[in-house]
């Protein structure tokens, strides 16, 4: 073996072109449209090509066609074994129908189709283009092709109802969740990925209800629309407009039209208020990195609380007795973005002016300075924490709409200022600032949510 080895690397294989080999891998995900056939083998299929990657075909056509530089070097398909084996593993977790906790066929097909297909079409437009985010847009659009088309093809042979609408929700959460990863990652992770994204798909298809064609459709168009003219704009970078994209389509469905309205007022406004006078915050040494365009931990940092409201929202009536009233949920997202929206203009117009005082000891600092604040700034942040209040009536559903506002906007001001504390005290080379930003969104959603239950808004 070891002559074999000697003789693979001493003369260099052909290099397949990476098309014809992300061809190769969307074949071998294809075979998950067998699944409602076989049953509990559903894994079977992926093991064996498992098996054979690792342990078989070491040299000829096929070799050549699934090898990636690094698997040339090592005379295996290590690549491919790996994709198989997280198809497998997932299959495994799909192969006993009717059992508590078995995934959904159509999570199955959709998690290994949308990864394989989406390289397939990031490489096609690769063929055209060197622009990244056409590369992305081109997986992100080839993804959800096949992935509705994998979840209508098993329901069809499964006897099972077309439900297009629930379709696409799936697909586009899986699509663009493998791209947000995949731009973090390396290829050599796309099993992870896979695997990651399976048990994202698993919960939402859990906790998503009825998906109904119209917020499906609008939520699609609407997040679309805006992610690219937030990326265009730069107000976003490429992963945080996956990242934002992805958060919208998942406050559409899994809460309504209202709460991505809140969930796009604080995008819309913390954007345009980052690009607000961005020159000069770059001479003032206090502007945004990257030309003011968020990032993906910038995002989650600010809207990660918000997440977790909206799926704990739709996941409340699947709790037995329903302990939590789930309107609870509502003032958590709306407490929370009120708290990111204070902060980011706080930070963003207070920037501008001289004169901020550390908000633990008052002392005049530079500005910039982390927990240094300016009136002006605070000023600023009331409006921006005003605003999500006032928007956030459209989701809050609640009699008393002046309460309602009120309980908002003071959580706003909590996470506002939470900010600044930890900001003064520890934020630094340990923690960073989306660390800190994600503490002061919770604190400011659970002051909301806590003063709603206090002044008995929910139950």
């Amino acid at each position: 073996m070891s002559g074999a080895l000697s003789v693979r690397q001493s003369y260099p294989r052909p290099v397949t072109d990476p098309l014809w080999r992300a061809g190769g891998f969307a074949a071998v995900a294809t075979l998950a449209l067998a699944a409602p056939a076989l049953g509990r083998a559903v894994a079977l299929p992926f093991a064996l090509v498992a098996a054979a990657a690792a342990f078989v075909v070491d040299d000829g056509p096929l070799f050549d066609l699934f090898a990636r530089p690094g698997d040339q070097q090592e005379g295996r398909l290590s690549g491919l074994a790996g994709f198989a084996l997280a198809a497998t593993g997932l299959g495994v977790l799909t192969a006993f129908p009717g059992a508590t906790a078995t995934m959904p066929v159509a999570v199955f097909v959709v998690s290994v189709l949308v990864l394989a297909y989406g390289n397939l079409g990031e490489r096609l437009v690769e063929r055209g283009s060197s622009d990244p985010f056409l590369a992305t847009a081109g997986f992100v659009a080839a993804g959800f092709a096949a992935g509705v088309a994998g979840q209508a093809a098993v329901a069809t042979v499964a006897n099972l109802p077309l439900s297009y609408p629930r379709f696409a929700f799936l697909a586009a959460a899986a699509a663009l969740a493998a791209a947000l990863f995949r731009t973090m990652l390396y290829v050599r992770d796309d099993p992870l990925v896979m695997v990651s994204v399976g048990v994202l798909c698993w919960l939402f298809d859990a906790v998503a209800a009825d998906v109904a064609p119209v917020e499906v459709g609008v939520a699609l168009a609407l997040t679309a629309v805006l992610g690219v003219l937030a990326y265009v704009l730069g107000t976003a970078s490429a992963t945080g407009m996956l990242t934002g994209v992805l958060l919208g389509l998942l406050a559409v469905v899994l809460g309504g039209l209202g709460w991505l309205v809140v969930l796009l007022t604080f995008f819309a406004v913390g954007g345009l208020s980052t690009k607000f006078r961005y020159d000069r915050k770059l001479q003032r040494g206090v502007a945004e990195d990257d030309g003011g365009a968020r990032g993906t931990e910038n995002v989650l940092g600010n809207a990660a609380v918000a997440l977790v409201a909206v799926v704990a929202f739709a996941a409340a009536d699947l709790v037995p007795g329903r302990p939590v009233d789930p309107a609870m949920f509502r003032y958590l997202f709306a407490g929370s973005l009120a708290a990111a929206m204070a902060d980011t203009l706080s930070s963003e117009v207070g920037g501008l002016f001289d004169g901020p005082r550390l908000v633990t000891t008052f002392e005049a600092v530079p500005p910039g300075t982390d927990g240094g604040v300016t009136w002006q700034g605070t000023i600023a942040g009331l409006v921006g924490a005003a605003a999500v209040g006032s928007v956030s009536l459209l989701l809050l559903g609640t009699r008393l709409p002046g309460d309602a506002a009120a309980v908002v906007v003071v959580g706003g001001v909590v996470g506002m200022f939470t900010d600044s504390l930890l900001g003064a005290t520890i934020e630094g080379d340990r923690v960073g600032n989306e660390a800190v930003n994600l503490a002061a969104t919770a604190a400011g959603g659970a002051a909301t949510a806590a003063l709603a239950v206090g002044l008995g808004l929910v139950a």
